[in-house]
């Protein structure tokens, strides 16, 4: 079997708005492993249908299960609020963390 570098690992989708569901080929890893498991849990929305010699999957899902996020950069604003919660707050934002004290 073919290993791909990380250049090589693609994804497509094949998209139309008048038909369901929709096809995708990827050779990512990661999202191998997330339709394999809707697949497995939900076999009316997800198939695999092929897997090919380079790793490449082919899933059938349903165009409901699948969406697009696409998001603006944020502020410098919004980081440095962002930036002074996470320092107040910590990771879990339910405690106050001194950021000044050092680890040993």
């Amino acid at each position: 079997m073919y290993k791909l570098t990380k250049k090589e690992r693609d994804t497509e989708i094949y998209y139309n708005q008048s038909s369901d569901p929709m096809q995708i080929r990827t050779n990512d890893p990661k999202l191998i492993r997330k339709l394999t498991a809707l697949s497995e849990d939900f076999p009316e929305l997800c198939q695999l249908d092929n897997v090919d010699k380079y790793c490449g999957s082919y899933f059938t899902v349903d165009k409901k299960r699948i969406s697009i996020h696409v998001t603006h950069p944020y502020s410098k604003e919004r980081r440095r609020k962002q930036s002074e919660w996470a320092k107040e707050y910590g990771l879990k934002g339910n405690m106050s963390v001194d950021v000044s004290e050092k680890r040993p």
